[in-house]
């Protein structure tokens, strides 16, 4: 396990040792942090660091990752790599990077710990057991992982076990409602306080200026993209039924990395319909401009986890695409639904997907106007609907440290 740009200069000062004044002087001030994310690599991490750095909070990064990551502008302490959906190795990586954690200057040092996701909260209690440690830790959930949401004996006790670690946790940072309403509440009720930390654009990037309002579509074949984390396969066989049916009259567009596991076989599908454009991997927020300019909708429904995490998330497609003005399709009955009729900004179908989707393309082709009015609709918007304010990472951090003062 090796570090990457990881400096540190300073007193290790152990939040038990603090006095309360010194305590409230370090959440007044610069909090150092310690985070521990599950996959440097990926791109939702990279925003949330982004985002504590641009707030001017201090952030050493502590983090597996499943591809050699690049471009790293935070504090960094290499945890090894994982692989996607290896559970039971990520289990075993919990202890081994508790150990290195827990010797680390900057961990001992830090103010507050963040932790994503389950197994990295694991890490972050074993580490601070290791180095006899009271620092204040938040949980952060950006989804419900898949064996949370199980009903046999491995589910209740990965249930249990999450509960007794938010038990002990200062605040549980969530992106949707849905997770506290139907994951939280239900499970863990009075055990946590939360706060909702939406999928929004980060408020320092540079993603350049929304679109002027115009009103229809332009001429040509209706453009429907699907960006982010491509790892439903029920919507990617949606979107090439969609592309077979409509032929030249309909363009779909992927951009992101396909979920292997998820999605076996993706390129040769992609590859034998001309309609069908996969772009690959993309930088964000740098490249959002230029993929959802051309686009006429986005696609933002997702089924890898039905009846649980899926129905209750609120995808990064709903802010990037609301910035720039593309509407969003989505399921019914979902927490993205729920969002969307709140909005009045997107177009809603019911099951059976198959027929639902494409009778409503066909529709906006030929009579565009319920697209122009959600795209209005979108661009009224005002912007902190889709770009988180400035400023609101510190508030958040500074007021779980003032909590944990008041204790």
């Amino acid at each position: 396990m090796s570090s990457s740009g990881a400096t540190f200069a300073g007193p290790v000062a152990d939040w038990q040792a603090q006095t309360g004044q010194e305590r409230i002087d370090r959440a007044l001030g610069a909090p150092r942090i310690a985070y521990l994310g599950h996959d440097a690599s990926d791109a939702a991490v990279r925003r949330r660091v982004r985002a504590l750095l641009d707030d001017g909070l201090t952030v050493t990064g502590f983090m597996p990752h499943r591809r050699v990551p690049k471009d790293l502008f935070w504090q960094h302490v290499d945890l090894g790599e994982t692989r996607d959906g290896a559970f039971g190795q990520r289990v075993k990586s919990i202890f081994a990077g508790a150990k290195a954690i827990a010797q680390n200057p900057a961990f001992m040092a830090a103010d507050l710990v963040i932790a994503r996701n389950l197994d990295m909260l694991g890490m972050a209690f074993e580490a601070k057991r290791r180095a006899r440690l009271g620092t204040p830790v938040i949980y952060e959930c950006l989804d419900v992982h898949r064996m949370l949401t199980r009903t046999d004996s491995v589910g209740k006790v990965m249930r249990r076990l999450e509960r007794a670690l938010i038990k002990r946790c200062a605040r549980v940072w969530v992106s949707s409602p849905g997770f506290l309403e139907n994951h939280f509440e239900v499970h863990h009720g009075g055990h946590y306080g939360a706060d909702l930390m939406e999928n929004r654009l980060p408020a320092a990037s540079d993603f350049g200026p929304r679109p002027v309002l115009a009103g229809s579509r332009v001429e040509g074949p209706f453009k429907l993209g699907w960006i982010g984390n491509l790892r439903c396969k029920r919507s990617f066989h949606l979107l090439l039924s969609l592309a077979d049916q409509f032929g030249p009259a309909v363009e779909v567009h992927l951009h992101g990395v396909p979920a292997r596991r998820e999605i076996e076989v993706f390129e040769p599908e992609v590859e034998t319909r001309d309609n069908v454009n996969f772009h690959g991997r993309y930088q964000a927020p740098d490249d959002l401009a230029e993929i959802y300019a051309p686009l006429d909708a986005v696609w933002a429904g997702d089924f890898m986890e039905a009846g649980a995490n899926s129905e209750w998330l609120l995808p990064n497609r709903l802010y990037e695409g609301g910035y720039f003005g593309v509407p969003p399709i989505a399921p019914s009955g979902t927490q993205t639904a729920a969002w969307i009729k709140a909005h009045q900004t997107g177009l809603l179908i019911d099951e059976p997907l198959g027929r639902s989707l494409p009778d409503l393309v066909k529709d906006l082709i030929e009579s565009p106007e319920p697209l122009a009015t959600a795209r209005e609709r979108l661009l009224a918007q005002p912007k902190n609907v889709f770009v988180e304010p400035r400023g609101e990472m510190a508030r958040l951090v500074r007021s779980a440290l003032r909590q944990e003062v008041c204790r």
